[in-house]
């Protein structure tokens, strides 16, 4: 006859992934003329539970190089950008939300940059990104059980067995070897 009983364990509860494509501007020191590369770098960023909801802080460091001078000089310019994104995840049933609950967070798709545009001296572009999160938190599984037990072994009494060992000693022959040699 089966019987089912609950295991209660960490597992991934709820797990989702979100794309973000956001417009920043950065002011330069000079009339840039072209841009000439745009790199984003120093990508950090941690996962907080708040309600039934998922934040996500992050930084990273935009630079872009650009021309100027009517191309005849470059300079990079610098910018360090924060940002917190909300994630709505749906927790899976039998999810204990306590507050042991871990976020992990990761990077499907690193920042980079997009659309870049001029306008005197303000670069305007866009940083398209894509970030996954799971929580894992406790749940309950059933697992089917069973209650007949294995057949026990038979053993023997500690009497029984210095008995045994009390019989082997009395017919052991000591000159055994000495007699068929």
């Amino acid at each position: 006859m089966a019987f089912y009983k609950e295991i209660v364990a960490k597992a991934v509860v709820g797990k989702g992934k979100k794309y973000f494509k956001n417009s920043y501007s950065l002011d330069t020191e000079y009339d840039p003329t072209t841009v000439l590369g745009c790199w984003v770098i120093n990508h950090k960023f941690k996962g907080d539970k708040s309600d039934n909801k998922v934040g996500v802080d992050g930084t990273f460091d935009i630079n872009i190089w650009y021309s100027y001078d009517g191309d005849s000089k470059t300079a990079v310019a610098s910018k360090t950008i924060n940002y917190n994104d909300l994630f709505n995840i749906k927790i899976r049933d039998d999810a204990d939300l306590s507050d042991d609950t871990d976020i992990i967070v990761r990077a499907l798709k690193q920042p980079t940059c997009s659309d870049v545009k001029l306008d005197g001296k303000t670069i305007s572009f866009n940083i398209e990104k894509e970030l996954g999160v799971e929580i894992v938190g406790e749940t309950k599984m059933k697992v089917e059980t069973y209650e007949d037990e294995e057949p026990w072994d038979e053993l023997t009494s500690d009497d029984e067995v210095e008995d045994s060992l009390k019989e082997i000693d009395e017919t052991v022959d000591e000159n055994y070897l000495e007699k068929h040699s």
